[in-house]
C-alpha cells in the first residue's frame, strides 16, 4: 500500500524534495500527494514543475488566524493524507489543525530538541556555544517544538561556522533523516503512542 503524504512548506522546499526523490526511487513506500504553502515560494514552483499538487494558503487572505487554520485544515484533509510533513512551514499550527491530524501530523526541527527550540535554533546554537546541534523529527503537539521525539541526527559545529553553513549540513542530515521516518511511519513501525 502506498501512503499518502502531504508537506507544509514556507520557502525553497529542499526537505520536500529530498522526501519526493526518495518516494520515486522507491525508497518510501508512499507518494507526496500535495505541497500546501502559507506563501508563494520556491518549493511551490519546484512541486509544481515535478507534477505534484500544490495550494497556497496566505494568511493575509483570512480574517483571523482561526478562520486561515480552518481553512488549512479543510486543504490539507482534502488531499486524504495518511501523513502530513511540517518542513519548513513557519507558522504555528493551531489545535484546531493539529487535532484533526493529531497522529500523523510530524515536524522537522534544526536543532536536537528539547534544545534550541523556536525559528532561530541554528542562530541560537552557535550563539550558546554549542559543540553539536542537529535535527529532531517528531510529532507535533499543542505546544511549539515540542512532542513526542521519532528520531534526531547529530550534527557537529565546526569552528568556522557561520548560520549558513551550519544550515545546510543540518539540512543534509534532514535530506537522509525525512525519507527515513516517513517510511517508518507508514510501514506502522512508530506511532504516537510508541514514539
Amino acid at each position: 500500500m502506498s501512503g499518502r503524504i502531504v508537506v507544509l512548506i514556507s520557502a525553497s522546499g529542499t526537505n520536500m524534495e529530498a522526501l519526493v526523490d526518495a518516494c520515486h526511487k522507491g525508497d518510501v513506500p508512499g507518494d507526496v500527494a500535495a505541497v500546501v504553502a502559507d506563501r508563494d515560494c520556491l518549493g511551490i514552483t519546484l512541486a509544481k514543475r515535478r507534477g505534484i499538487a500544490t495550494s497556497v494558503i496566505e494568511p493575509k487572505n483570512f480574517d483571523d488566524r482561526d478562520t486561515w487554520s480552518e481553512a488549512l485544515r479543510d486543504r490539507v484533509a482534502s488531499f486524504r493524507p495518511d501523513l502530513v510533513v511540517s518542513a519548513g512551514f513557519m507558522r504555528v499550527l493551531s489545535p484546531a489543525f493539529v487535532d484533526a491530524f493529531a497522529d500523523r501530523l510530524i515536524n522537522l526541527h534544526p536543532s536536537l530538541l528539547p534544545a534550541f527550540p523556536g525559528a532561530h535554533a541554528v542562530r541560537d546554537a552557535l550563539e550558546a556555544g554549542a559543540s553539536e546541534t542537529g535535527t529532531t523529527i517528531h510529532f507535533i503537539d499543542h505546544e511549539v517544538d515540542h512532542g513526542p521525539i521519532i528520531k534526531q541526527a547529530r550534527v557537529p559545529i565546526v569552528a568556522d561556522d557561520d548560520e549558513a553553513a551550519l544550515h545546510e549540513r543540518i539540512k543534509e542530515a534532514e535530506h537522509a533523516l525525512l525519507p527515513e521516518v516517513c517510511t517508518i511511519f507508514l510501514r506502522g513501525e512508530v506511532t504516537r503512542t510508541s514514539g
